[in-house]
Order: C-alpha cells, then sequence, then structure tokens
C-alpha cells in the first residue's frame, strides 16, 4: 500500500506586481531582480481575502480533479507559516469553506512545507485508516514583507497549491519522502515578531519585527547544498539513477539556487520544471502550484519519475520521489 497523487490544484491571486512597478517604490530594477533571482512578476493577495480563502479555492480545484467531494476526506492538512490568526488552526477554517468533516491541522516548514506535508499526508494513507487527505501548501507572504527592502520585497508572492491523496497497490504513487532539519540554522531566516519570544507592541511594530528578515548568502549556500542532498538521498533509496528522473519539481525560491542544485545532482536544469518568473517565491505553495500546472499543460503524464525537494526556514528541507 502506498498513497497516490489522485488530483493537483492550485489557486493565485489576480493582482499582478512587476518589477517594473517595484522600481517605483524601492531602490531596484528588473535588471537587477532578474539577474539575481529570476523573478520578473509576483502575484499578491487581495485587500479582504485570507489564507483561507486561497487554500480552500486550490482545494475545491484538487478535490474536482480527483473526482473527490469534499465530504470523502479523511484529514485536510494546510502547510503555512501564514495563516488567517495564530489560533484556531487555518486547516479548520478550509474545512469549513469546504463543507468537510474530517480532520485538520497546519504543518509550519516554512518553504518546505509541502514536502513535509507530503510526507505526513502519505503516512496516513498507508496505515490504512485514511483515504482520502488533501494536502495544501499556502502562503500570503505579501503580508509579512517590509516593502522597504529591496533584498526581500523583490521575492515573496502569494498563492495555494492542493493534492489530493488516495491509495494505490499498483506502481504509481508516493515512492518515498525524505526530511530534515537544522534548528542551528534558524536566525538565518525569520519573521522574529508575533510569538511569545517577541509579542506584538509598538516597539517590535516600529523595529519592523513582523518581516520577513533573511541572510540571503546564508540561505543560498545551505538551500544549494542540502536541496541537493535530499534530492540525491531521494533517489537512492529507490535504486534509480538520476537520469531516470523525468521531472525535478523543486521549490521556486530562487533560478540560481536551482541551477546550483542542478549542477550538484547533475541533474540538467532542463528537467526543472520552472515557473519563479510568473510567481516568485511562493514558500510551501510553490511546488503544488508547479505540479498542478505541470500536470495540467501535460507536461506530466502517465508513468513519470517526479523528484521534489525544498528547503525553508528553520532550516527545515525534505525530498520526494512520486511515480506519476
Amino acid at each position: 500500500m502506498r498513497s497516490r497523487i489522485l488530483g493537483t490544484g492550485k489557486a493565485v491571486p489576480s493582482r499582478v506586481l512587476t518589477n517594473a512597478d517595484l522600481e517605483k517604490t524601492v531602490q531596484t530594477s528588473d535588471a537587477w531582480i532578474v539577474e539575481r533571482t529570476g523573478i520578473r512578476e509576483r502575484r499578491i493577495l487581495e485587500e479582504g481575502r485570507t489564507t483561507s480563502d486561497l487554500a480552500a479555492d486550490a482545494g475545491r480545484a484538487a478535490l474536482a480533479a480527483a473526482e473527490t467531494e469534499p465530504s470523502a476526506l479523511d484529514a485536510i492538512i494546510v502547510c503555512t507559516v501564514t495563516p488567517d490568526m495564530p489560533l484556531p488552526a487555518c486547516a479548520v477554517t478550509v474545512q469549513q469553506k469546504l463543507g468537510a468533516t474530517c480532520a485538520a491541522f497546519d504543518m509550519a516548514a516554512a518553504c518546505a512545507g509541502f514536502v513535509y506535508g507530503l510526507a505526513v499526508g502519505d503516512a496516513l494513507v498507508r496505515t490504512g485508516a485514511y483515504r482520502r487527505v488533501l494536502v495544501v501548501g499556502v502562503e500570503v507572504l505579501s503580508r509579512h514583507v517590509d516593502w522597504t527592502d529591496r533584498n526581500t520585497c523583490v521575492l515573496f508572492g502569494d498563492g495555494a497549491g492542493a493534492v489530493v491523496l488516495g491509495p494505490s497497490e499498483g506502481e504509481r504513487g508516493v515512492l518515498s519522502t525524505h526530511l530534515f532539519a537544522d534548528g542551528a540554522q534558524a536566525p538565518l531566516l525569520t519573521i522574529p515578531g508575533g510569538g511569545t519570544a517577541h509579542p506584538p507592541t509598538a516597539d517590535t511594530l516600529e523595529r519592523r519585527l513582523h518581516s520577513v528578515k533573511m541572510n540571503g548568502r546564508g540561505v543560498f549556500a545551505h538551500a544549494v547544498r542540502n536541496i541537493a542532498r535530499a534530492s540525491l538521498v531521494a533517489i537512492e533509496a529507490n535504486g534509480v539513477r538520476p537520469e531516470d528522473v523525468t521531472w525535478v519539481v523543486a521549490h521556486q525560491a530562487n533560478l540560481r539556487i536551482l541551477e546550483g542544485v542542478a549542477e550538484k545532482t547533475r541533474l540538467p536544469l532542463s528537467k526543472f520544471y520552472l515557473n519563479i518568473a510568473r510567481y516568485g517565491n511562493t514558500s510551501s505553495a510553490s511546488i503544488p502550484i508547479a505540479l498542478d500546472e505541470a500536470v495540467r499543460d501535460g507536461t506530466i503524464k502517465p508513468g513519470d519519475l517526479l523528484l521534489m525537494s525544498a528547503l525553508g526556514a528553520g532550516f527545515s528541507w525534505g525530498s520526494a520521489l512520486v511515480r506519476w
């Protein structure tokens, strides 16, 4: 028994923020952003809409693709570090908006969130007790960005992606998942304010502690090294070769990071599905958004071997190998 992805879905805001738009507000340029990140535009959630709205929209699309009713779900896992509010879990709000009556909980592993959620969803299905699990990766980081910091505000976009998992006894499905973490590197990428360490006060707001703080060089080095290592672990664990991988659906954080991963794993960049130019870094949503696009446009076909890998704040990172 293993789990198989029965359907995929995505939801992205209609508002597009281009590099040209950012040129008007911070000291940057389209050429500078593209050269260093590969990003040309990103989506920004409209006022009045929330993380759970995006998650529910992506969930509905995945459920429709899987030909599954919300009432058939046994669990909903929402992977996010930008929920509607600290309490309750974003997943229960998504459950209510979908009209489901199942277990629902959040997972916080930042940009590695979807891989972590896929691993947990896969484990639930493998027990035999859960037959339909919805895994959603969703972030609204635009509301946690310091729009005066050109090193971070150019990177992030909003969006959601989802998959429905179900049991499979054939060769298709999630072959393995591999999860890692190193808390010693946590200071390199944080949102310091809002928790018990720095509760919301006038001082934390003035110091912009509720916005993303990042050591770009440190994150870059760890991302290339650990995403590459996790990718090779998944390949070796299943007795296949890098050349056997059909597509790499990796976290879309920075094009230069993916180029570095391609070099270290000896997987050609032509095998990497890329959409970072249009969406930027959507954190835990990036892999399921890319997966949905690749499935729906016919890039991914039955029998393809997919490698998923990501690293996020924590640091948390991981990989999965999937036979489509």
